[in-house]
């Protein structure tokens, strides 16, 4: 430890870390791997980072040493007489004892992995298991051991992948019976890409890389069956939860941008080891891959410049599927594997969204008009009309997943889900029925909806001046959910802004078509967090159009179901590749009427059908 540097205490992980002079907490917390919650990828605008000092002191970024005492920001509910701190703004001047806030510490027990039952996958895969006896060297029969491979085979132009050939000479001599080897080969079209002992499970990996969570799903490529799945946070809303945020980090330089990818690479390798393990098998028995994640995750998982990504009009740097060693990205599965990278399709509408497409097609084929929406932190939007696809994003941001929001959490144990009014007081309902510590999506549209319905905000989204869950917050008006949760002026309007992005994202695909929105069929809403939607909330705020109920399908992760039909098939490839090469990219902020249909949408009132035009 270097004289500049002193230590962080978390009393309640039993960590300690090290942080640098002029390091905030927040970073040297996101280098170590502690968890605090940071929206905004610590900017310094969303105060989801809070944290208190038990011991230490501290200073303001911009402002010399300081006792604890001295900072005035309070984070928590009001009237409580301890301070929080927003732990991207201080940095440490002698050795500290920090207190997470509750919110960052709470389990997450709802992530990407769908709430169906195991399933089995028709099977066409691209990794094809081969059970071998090859007899063994002799002086007379010294042929090199992938020749003497080759050979058995009958396939001398086979080409072996390098670095699992040195596993080669070992795997066949663990094998011995009698006069002959026994291996297991792993083959992928003209190339050998592993070898293990006979009868060794042949495993695939599919990962729905989205930009909140990250999910994996375990596949025996020999039987179509999904052995495991698992779901964690993905570990980049350390910087940032919205894609802006990332990306505006990630251009920095290099070092940045490896940060990121290196983020992405070590969750989706704790995947693979846990789920590997969970069955009796080793990563390295993984011998296939598929990845799908929107066109950020995407270019940041493979290195690939983002800066034009970034900024209008938003050119992806690669379109089509890419195939590659999985070893180049650093994932830690059979040394010859490769990682199938779904295709996107423009903007920020990626290969998420096109497994989404592939999953949900038996909801929509044969339909005149449907639409798939998967919605969070980006909302991808593919309006289906007489056969024509047209594809749109809504910068939804995080506040609809609880990001952006004074109070927000993941959807963990202690988030309020469901708001209700009884006796004229408003009565939460929280996940695992714990005391409540935030509030997740769903809870945010329950609460929304539950507001205006009882006259505690107005159309255009303003608080009420009298009321008893209304109480003053920081100089603004805030309704009181919990002793320690609160939502405020300023969480209806993150909301407002995100449900009015979506719903003209939307409004404009069906313009772009020339329907309107009577003629949706079938409205399919895919995601973890539109599983757990409140249809009639949704509506009640603007959020949906209002159809009758039974034309709506909330379909789960719908791209963790297209991104194992990839694995387990290459027809699912290539039918992928169809649908995202049939999709139409709309840049819809680029349209003279954007502006004025969103304004149009920002409220909470009951909006007429759009005019459409050709």
């Amino acid at each position: 430890m270097t004289k500049a540097d002193h230590r962080l205490h978390f009393p309640h992980l039993d960590r300690e870390i090290a942080t640098h002079e002029g390091e905030t907490l927040f970073q040297s917390a996101r280098r170590h791997g502690v968890r605090i919650v940071g929206a905004c990828g610590g900017r310094g605008t969303c105060g989801s980072c809070v944290v208190r000092l038990a011991a230490g002191e501290v200073a303001r970024l911009d402002s010399p040493a300081a006792a604890v005492d001295d900072l005035d920001e309070n984070a928590g509910a009001p009237g409580d007489r301890h301070k929080w701190l927003r732990a991207c703004q201080i940095s440490a001047r002698s050795d500290c004892s920090v207190e997470v806030a509750p919110r960052s510490l709470a389990p997450i027990v709802r992530t990407e992995t769908d709430r169906g039952e195991l399933e089995m996958l028709p099977l066409d895969p691209t990794v094809l298991a081969l059970d071998l006896e090859v007899p063994e060297a002799t002086l007379r029969d010294n042929l090199a051991d992938a020749d003497r491979l080759l050979r058995q085979l009958d396939c001398a132009e086979l080409a072996i992948d390098p670095i699992a050939a040195r596993q080669l000479p070992e795997v066949l001599r663990s094998g011995q019976s009698g006069a002959h080897w026994r291996l297991r080969v792993w083959r992928r079209a003209d190339e050998l890409i592993g070898f293990g002992p006979s009868g060794r499970r042949s495993l695939g990996l599919a990962v729905d890389l989205g930009t909140t969570n990250a999910a994996a799903f375990l596949v025996d490529l020999e039987t179509g069956k999904r052995l495991a799945s698992l779901g964690v946070e993905n570990p980049q809303v350390a910087w940032g939860a919205d894609l802006i945020s990332r990306l505006n980090y990630a251009i920095h330089g290099e070092a940045a941008a490896a940060e990121l990818r290196n983020a992405a690479v070590e969750a989706i390798n704790a995947l693979a080891h846990d789920l590997c393990h969970s069955v009796g098998q080793a990563s390295t028995d993984i011998v296939d891959l598929t990845v799908c994640g929107n066109t950020a995750m995407h270019h940041l998982l493979l290195s690939l410049p983002v800066r034009q990504l970034g900024r209008a009009p938003f050119v992806a740097a690669v379109r089509a599927g890419v195939e590659i060693k999985a070893r180049e990205l650093g994932l830690a599965v059979a040394p010859g594997a490769w990682v199938h990278l779904a295709p996107n399709i423009g903007g920020f509408v990626g290969g998420d969204h096109v497994a989404a497409l592939l999953a949900t097609e038996p909801h929509w084929r044969g339909l005149d008009t449907a639409v798939v929406m998967d919605i969070g932190t980006n909302t991808e939007i593919t309006l289906i009309h007489a056969g024509r696809f047209y594809s749109a994003s809504a910068p939804s941001g995080p506040a609809l997943e609880g990001g952006h929001i004074s109070c927000g959490m993941r959807a963990a144990e202690g988030a309020i889900e469901k708001v209700s009014v009884v006796d004229g007081r408003l009565k939460v309902d929280t996940i695992g029925n714990r005391t409540a510590i935030g509030l997740c999506g769903s809870g945010v549209l329950d609460t929304l909806a539950t507001m205006h319905r009882a006259g505690l905000i107005n159309d255009q989204g303003r608080l009420a001046a009298a009321h008893p869950d209304i109480v003053p917050h920081r100089g603004k008006r805030a309704v009181q959910l919990a002793p320690e949760v609160c939502f405020t002026q300023d969480d209806v309007r993150a909301v407002q802004l995100a449900k009015a992005a979506i719903r003209t994202a939307v409004d404009l695909l069906l313009d772009e078509a020339g329907v309107g929105e009577t003629q949706i069929e079938r409205f399919i809403i895919a995601g973890s967090f539109g599983a757990y939607i409140d249809l009639a909330s949704g509506i009640a705020i603007g959020l949906f159009p209002d159809l009758p109920r039974q034309r709506y399908s909330q379909v789960g992760n719908a791209a963790g179901v297209g991104v194992r039909q990839m694995l387990a098939s290459c027809a699912a490839r290539t039918r992928a590749k169809e649908l995202a090469e049939l999709c139409e990219y709309m840049e819809l902020s680029s349209r003279k009427d954007f502006q004025k249909v969103f304004l149009h949408h920002i409220g909470f009132q009951k909006v007429p059908d759009q005019e459409t035009t050709k």
